[in-house]
């Protein structure tokens, strides 16, 4: 299969792509200075590219031969400069949104390749009907225990509202919701899929590796599972 990754260099993004290709995949990997990412790591069935996950224009021209397109966008890359994105993500949490709008619009023109949005846990119910995302005090506490600061609940509900958008769509998209607590770790092939509700281990908590979760999206995009639904995982 041919897939796109924008933010092909991001935690999440670059394990996507080392997973893709892994498989036997060709990528198409976006990031906002190819250039430098193109030059630090060349890999056989990787291309890179620039392109603008705000214009819809700019996502469609890279459109044409691609299977499946994959987003990881964030403002800024995390992977690099954490404090930067979240300082990015809390000035303007309206930004997923309007990404989600623009790979919509940008599917018009090829309405049969898939779409995978990857976006954040908040949005998941903790509850029957209950969204962390829509209580401050849920979302506040969660944020204390991970160690983030309150200001962020503005992305939390940034990512959330990205979702709305996608369940107006008709296109083939999929989200996933990441585990709670997600960070670079061990590519171990064994969690558990869940759909609204986060998946928790033992001790209640909501965990997985970036690596797992890379399987997990390639799994989906080899098995559609979640079309026009989200999806989470867990351990």
């Amino acid at each position: 299969m041919r897939i796109g990754v924008i933010g092909a260099s991001g935690t999440i993004g670059s394990r996507v792509v080392t997973e893709a290709v892994g498989r036997g995949h060709h990528v198409e990997a976006y990031s906002r200075d190819p250039q430098r990412a193109a030059g630090a790591e060349r890999r056989e069935n990787v291309t890179w590219a620039g392109v603008d996950a705000l214009d819809p224009a700019s996502i469609a021209a890279v459109l044409p031969g691609l299977d499946v397109l994959i987003s990881a966008f964030q403002p800024g890359n995390a992977a690099q400069d954490m404090a930067d994105t979240l300082r990015r993500s809390i000035a303007d949490p309206a930004v997923y949104a309007t990404v989600a709008r623009a790979l919509l619009k940008a599917l018009e023109s090829h309405p049969r390749t898939r779409l995978v949005v990857i976006g954040g846990a908040g949005s998941l119910e903790v509850a029957p009907g209950v969204v962390r995302a829509d209580s401050d005090e849920l979302l506040h506490a969660t944020l204390d225990e991970v160690g983030l600061p309150r200001e962020y609940a503005a992305a939390v509900r940034g990512h959330r509202d990205a979702l709305n958008v996608l369940r107006t769509s008709n296109r083939l998209w999929t989200y996933f919701s990441p585990a709670e607590d997600i960070a670079p770790g061990e590519r171990t092939g064994r969690f558990r899929v869940g759909g609204d509700q986060p998946v928790l281990d033992a001790d209640g908590r909501s965990r997985v590796s970036a690596e797992d979760a890379a399987v997990a999206l390639i799994d989906e995009v080899e098995l559609p599972r979640f079309v026009q639904r989200r999806f989470t995982i867990g351990y």
